[in-house]
């Protein structure tokens, strides 16, 4: 066993920057941020980012760590994340990793990406064709079927017929072999706690998320990030937030209606955290924060 991870998820507005701050301090962690936005320096008010102050109080990795316009993958974050991980373990000090953003939290508790190096010349190829000529290629090299495979989604066939190549495998045998694959973190013991609150509560918090960014300048926040490249990076320009001011700039929504567009899209990315946490999590410990203490939170 490497050692002992602590993971505190939680949807967003639950509290989880207060209590990972609290926590760590009281027993001498370092953080290792989970949330895909925090990556992006410049993406302060609308990702809710520790401030300043609140980053002097414990150290903090993976936070402001890309310009805007650069994309992360999820190779690239757990390639970063174990760094981060050993070399505080290595320092004798507790790991606490926090963030709601799925599929970065899923890598510290099984395999996400596999190891199939697509050439360029590949992809390449694979995006000058059609999505009907790319279809009939991947069927042809999986005689036996596709699978679960979304063959109505032209990115997902891409991919899958860029890995058939590159591999010179079927998705079967891809998935099979994926199967097996240990996680990046398996020899790590991984305590996970997920903060809760009621869903009105929640609600309320959100609409004070929502003003208090609104107060804080998240308008001009998006017009300097649109020097810096944010219309390059679809997943930053499309966080909840930034794509409404986008659509008030662009004249797609009027700015009298910007918080409550802001609110009603984090209360229905709020439901679908919940159902992820329940059904793409392993089993682990849901904690109200209003029973939360730096003693009880693991």
């Amino acid at each position: 066993m490497a050692g002992v991870i602590h993971v505190l998820t939680g949807c967003t507005a639950v509290g989880k920057t207060e209590w990972a701050l609290r926590w760590a301090e009281a027993w001498g962690a370092e953080i290792v941020s989970c949330d895909s936005l925090l990556f992006y320096r410049g993406m302060d008010i609308g990702t809710a980012k520790p401030t300043a102050a609140e980053l002097k109080r414990v150290p903090h990795h993976l936070i402001d760590i890309l310009e805007p316009a650069e994309r992360m993958n999820v190779a690239r974050y757990v390639a970063l994340a174990r760094q981060a991980v050993n070399e505080i373990a290595g320092r004798g000090r507790p790991v606490l990793v926090t963030g709601g953003s799925g599929f970065y939290l899923k890598a510290f508790f099984a395999a996400v990406a596999d190891d199939v190096a697509v050439s360029e010349e590949i992809r390449t190829a694979v995006r000058a064709l059609s999505q009907e000529e790319a279809l009939t290629e991947l069927r042809r090299l999986n005689p036996a079927g596709l699978g679960a495979l979304d063959v109505a989604n032209p990115r997902r066939v891409i991919r899958a017929l860029e890995r058939c190549r590159a591999s010179r495998q079927t998705l079967a045998q891809l998935k099979a072999e994926f199967a097996a694959q240990p996680g990046a973190f398996a020899g790590w013991e991984i305590r996970l706690t997920q903060l809760d609150r009621p869903p009105e509560e929640l609600a309320q918090r959100i609409d004070g998320r929502v003003a208090e960014m609104l107060r804080a300048g998240l308008r001009p926040e998006v017009e300097r990030l649109l020097g810096a490249g944010l219309r390059e990076n679809p997943s930053a320009a499309g966080a909840i937030g930034y794509r409404e001011v986008l659509a008030v700039i662009e004249g797609r929504l009027p700015e009298n209606g910007l918080a409550a567009e802001i609110a009603k899209n984090t209360r229905a990315l709020v439901k679908k955290q919940r159902t992820w946490f329940r059904t793409q999590l392993p089993e682990h410990r849901v904690l109200p924060a209003v029973e939360a203490t730096v003693e009880t939170l693991f």
